[in-house]
């Protein structure tokens, strides 16, 4: 199986309309153990949709923001895991006010790039004691080349998303460690339903040549997993788009 054996990390499992939790129902289906990360009020909401994946997955707590996790989560990994192959990083949050890009605050902006772009470094950062060479570092993104409708500060935070995981790249790649992304196009998740007016991308399908369905999470979730195994060696600060081809047409 794509990866049998393999130990995994996946953050942001909250319904099971997620592209996390398609992550990591596939993962466990190619033979992956899984851990699951959640906190505050949607802890006990991600222990309850952990148990519609086909193998029991333990749910530590993790908030990117804060420190102390962070600083504790190798340990608490140890007490399931000897050591990690890979870390799906599927986060990301801004504050209502982060949606109207001229009057944005700062405390608005500064909350949706820590949460939405730093986070990616501080969890690989958290996660490198217990990776070693061959490990896998993923992320999801929305295009963050273009200024979305909508989409404002959150939009900013994704290109910063996406220089940090070249970043990533470039000073994990010593160790043997790999850092990329999956770009997705739009999927009707919880986090989507925060921003304002995301139905106006009900219609990407129209532009996209192999069409797009943003009630169907499964491909995104597919090549996340792909890139989580070890068909993708030599492959590091890339963005593999999984849009219908959206990105590559004029519109």
């Amino acid at each position: 199986m794509l990866l049998d054996g393999k130990k995994l990390l996946i953050t942001g499992v909250l319904m099971d309309s997620s592209i996390a939790f398609h992550v990591a129902r596939l993962a466990q289906e190619q033979g992956a153990e899984v851990i699951l990360t959640s906190f505050g009020r949607t802890f006990r909401i991600t222990q309850t949709i952990a148990k519609r994946l086909p193998a029991p997955a333990p749910v530590i707590e993790l908030d990117v923001s804060d420190t102390e996790h962070l600083a504790t989560l190798a340990d608490r990994l140890g007490e399931h895991v000897d050591h990690l192959d890979g870390v799906l990083h599927s986060i990301g949050f801004a504050p209502k006010g982060a949606f109207d890009f001229m009057n944005a605050q700062w405390e608005d902006v500064s909350t949706a790039l820590h949460v939405s772009a730093y986070s990616l470094k501080a969890l690989a950062a958290a996660c490198l004691p217990k990776m070693g060479p061959g490990g896998s570092v993923v992320g999801l993104t929305f295009d963050g080349q273009y200024a979305w409708p909508v989409y404002d500060w959150m939009g900013v935070s994704k290109a910063a998303f996406e220089a940090t995981s070249r970043y990533l790249a470039r000073d994990l790649g010593p160790q043997g460690i790999r850092s990329n992304l999956v770009s997705a196009g739009p999927v009707a998740t919880t986090a989507a339903k925060s921003i304002p007016d995301f139905d106006q991308f009900a219609k990407w399908g129209e532009h996209s040549p192999l069409g797009w369905d943003v009630q169907d999470p499964v491909p995104a979730a597919k090549a996340c997993v792909a890139l989580l195994s070890d068909w993708f060696p030599a492959t590091t600060g890339e963005i593999v788009h999984v849009d219908g081809g959206f990105h590559a047409m004029g519109f």
